[in-house]
């Protein structure tokens, strides 16, 4: 009983500081747009160069969308139904946001000069399985010890076996950058029909 009194006051504190974040965030990018699951912030990339697997470069400057997903929706999935089927409806809802992401890219004018759809997830093994994102690791450096550290503190805030999963997997709770170039979107979501001939 404590531990899951504990487990649940975590959660709780760790809720209110994600709902803090994301205010501070809205003053990072230029627009903010809610796509079920997620929450797409326009920002402009400020990293190296990155070539896309379809050739599309991303340079220094140019406009990304930064995908975040939302953990409290995941968090009460969790509580009521438990990992792995909240994992699953996770996946499920994760498609359906990517797919209305596509419409927002071909349709909307604040996504008219966005070059790509960016993210970072611990969970690159699962979530992502089947939805075309490109993996790329994290330069190493002080950013990736701090977003490893941060996303390590979610799952084991967030999962019912949180530290022991923790320790279990450690090799594999490494951070990786998630890449969809606008063109491979557009490949991957638009229903056929839609599609040039």
């Amino acid at each position: 009983m404590g531990f899951k009194i504990r487990k649940s006051t975590i959660q709780s504190v760790w809720m209110l500081w994600e709902k803090a974040f994301a205010l501070l965030s809205h003053f990072r990018g230029s627009h903010t747009a809610r796509f079920g699951i997620c929450t797409v912030m326009l920002k402009k990339h400020r990293g190296e160069a990155i070539i896309c697997e379809d050739t599309t470069v991303i340079h220094k400057g140019e406009w990304v969308g930064e995908i975040h997903l939302d953990n409290g929706t995941i968090l009460k999935l969790i509580q009521s139904e438990g990992a792995d089927r909240a994992a699953l409806r996770t996946a499920r809802l994760l498609r359906q946001s990517m797919k209305q992401i596509n419409v927002a890219f071909e349709s909307q004018a604040e996504f008219r000069d966005v070059k790509a759809l960016m993210g970072i997830t611990l969970l690159h093994w699962g979530l992502i399985h089947g939805l075309g994102f490109e993996q790329r690791q994290m330069k190493p450096g002080l950013f990736e010890h701090i977003t490893t550290l941060y996303l390590r503190l979610l799952l084991s805030a967030m999962h019912p076996d949180g530290r022991e999963r923790i320790g279990r997997r450690t090799d594999k709770l490494v951070p990786m950058l998630l890449i969809h170039s606008r063109t491979s979107l557009r490949n991957r979501f638009t229903p056929a029909a839609n599609l040039p001939c």
